[in-house]
């Protein structure tokens, strides 16, 4: 896969998402704000996670779990799990997929009722909005990602009140993050799902930057910056290597089926058949030793 397109649109989002959530953080928070007139809740979960964390973790946290969803989606999209397009435009079209058939008055069942009175009310005119297409849009998203929380609630966190509040605004036009994103992650990069990994690496590596250039001035690393200096994309190829040079040789060593080696590409079977056993008979105190074959398993 050639990442380099990746590598330079990653940190780009990263910038881009920062400074978006940054300026919808200090709207929602004005005092005569909108928000707090509706979703008194989730201001006030809202200023619990400043208080707790600090501004700039808030956004950070935020503009990341966004970027996630979004490359996630798109890669849904681009191999057919979505039975629409959340992030891509069906051809010939402009707007999302999800977004152009709502406009047309198809809005799929299984959004809940609720959310589709707020999108038809929008996309007709029943409801007042500066960018009713982009406010509707905006629901839809949330919906699809708290759909997928059932399914993979690993990779779909259920979406916080606040999260919801600060997701960026600049999503539909021609230069914005969902634009540029289409543009790297074609149909041909994401026949592999290693490209996830990638953007996830780029996505940190300015951040991975500052943290390690800190520690030269005697910085410490804190909490929340730990997974950016230590949580790096392990590529396919080295998770073989590992696996294959350590479960895989212990399988061989103790003797198993020899047919699953001819699978693996990395490792070799080892010269010396041997087999593992147990140190001890009792399971609780049990330790894994290799001794040569002959010796008993366990």
């Amino acid at each position: 896969m050639d990442t380099s397109k990746l590598k330079k649109f990653a940190p780009e989002a990263r910038r881009a998402l920062m400074s978006q959530v940054a300026s919808k953080l200090k709207a929602v928070l004005a005092e005569a704000s909108a928000a707090r007139r509706e979703n008194p809740q989730a201001v006030k979960e809202l200023q619990g996670q400043i208080a707790e964390h600090g501004e700039k973790q808030v956004i950070e946290q935020v503009a990341y779990t966004w970027f996630n969803r979004f490359s996630a989606l798109r890669f849904m999209d681009v191999n057919g799990y979505n039975s629409l397009g959340i992030i891509t435009p069906a051809e010939g079209q402009t707007r999302p997929e999800i977004l152009a058939e709502a406009v047309a008055g198809h809005i799929d069942e299984e959004i809940p009722a609720v959310i589709r009175q707020q999108v038809a009310a929008l996309l007709d005119g029943r409801a007042p909005s500066r960018d009713p297409q982009a406010e509707a849009y905006r629901l839809l998203l949330v919906a699809i990602c708290n759909q997928w929380h059932r399914a993979m609630p690993f990779m779909f966190e259920k979406i916080a009140d606040y999260t919801e509040l600060l997701m960026p605004e600049d999503l539909l036009s021609a230069d914005g993050v969902l634009s540029r994103m289409r543009d790297v992650m074609t149909t041909e990069a994401c026949q592999d799902v290693e490209i996830i990994g990638w953007l996830y690496q780029f996505y940190i590596s300015e951040k991975k930057d500052q943290v390690f250039e800190g520690l030269k001035k005697n910085q410490k690393i804190t909490a929340e910056n730990i997974p950016a200096a230590t949580q790096l994309f392990t590529p396919h190829w080295i998770v073989r290597y590992l696996v294959e040079n350590s479960v895989g040789r212990l399988w061989l060593l103790n003797g198993r089926d020899r047919n699953w080696s001819s699978r693996w590409t990395i490792t070799s079977p080892p010269r010396n058949r041997r087999r593992i056993s147990c140190a001890s008979g009792n399971p609780r105190r049990s330790r894994f030793v290799i001794r040569p074959a002959g010796r008993g398993t366990c």
